[in-house]
């Protein structure tokens, strides 16, 4: 009995948070259009930031993501100018939990436009999208991220360029760091880690199947380290910020390990 008892319990779970996904995100997208239209065009960014962090926070409290975040003393909390903020890459949870805390414009596949529901909300907030596939969507994500960092927006970014297990941070693909060049911006890196044992990791499996897996699961915890902003210079090179920030976010991520694995998550 106690079996079936957990695993009706588990349904149970999966099919309120999926539901919950579906319907809260459905629901934030015309609400938010609708708000984006009245702002003035100077307070478009604070805007869209406020409701991504709404929208961000209550997806991870109902998929119980408990995320502690460790941030640099003089990381730049609200920037004076752009930042490219630049994280590994293991689960679809990255992109909550950076959002929830820096706001901003995430830098996403292109065939995520086109995903149920996702695809509208990512849409709605200016997502830049790239197939990276193609050397003309490269250049021209490139061109976008300049413009956003000009107008000193914040810019989210995984340069491993898709989701990989564990705690190795594979070689950044240096183009999006062309986009720092001349517009006096800053690169923020950030170290994820997942409390061992919690499958949250995003690989070899479809978006729906993925998600319907972290709804089923128990309460996930995740440590997430902000080191301090790495300085765009005239004289830096693409391929040589590039490397500065992998190395960087591989010493966050061990240091977020240590806290991930030292957290106590109780089941549910």
């Amino acid at each position: 009995m106690t079996g079936i008892a957990s695993r009706l319990q588990t349904t149970a779970r999966k099919a309120l948070r999926v539901t919950g996904f579906v319907g809260f995100t459905g629901v934030m997208i015309p609400l938010y259009v609708a708000r984006d239209r009245l702002a003035r065009e100077g307070k478009r960014s604070a805007v869209r930031d406020r409701w991504l962090r709404r929208w961000s926070g209550t997806l991870l409290r109902l998929f119980a993501v408990q995320v502690t975040v460790e941030e640099a003393g003089s990381a730049p909390r609200t920037p004076a100018g752009g930042r490219l903020v630049v994280s590994n890459h293991r689960s679809a949870i990255d992109v909550g939990i950076l959002l929830q805390h820096f706001g901003g414009h995430m830098v996403s596949r292109a065939d995520l436009a086109g995903w149920p529901v996702v695809g509208a909300a990512a849409r709605s907030v200016e997502t830049v999208f790239v197939d990276r596939s193609s050397t003309m969507s490269g250049a021209s994500t490139i061109r976008a991220i300049r413009d956003l960092l000009r107008k000193g927006e914040t810019v989210l970014l995984f340069p491993e360029g898709t989701t990989f297990s564990g705690d190795d941070v594979r070689p950044f693909q240096a183009g999006a760091f062309i986009a720092t060049l001349k517009t006096q911006a800053s690169i923020v890196p950030v170290g994820i880690a997942y409390a061992s044992g919690s499958d949250a990791a995003f690989v070899g499996e479809s978006f729906p199947a993925h998600l319907a897996r972290m709804a089923g699961g128990k309460p996930t915890h995740v440590a997430v380290h902000v080191g301090e902003p790495i300085e765009v210079t005239p004289k830096s090179h693409a391929a040589e910020l590039a490397e500065r920030a992998r190395v960087a976010v591989q010493g966050l991520v061990a240091l977020a390990r240590k806290d991930a694995d030292a957290q106590d998550v109780s089941p549910s």
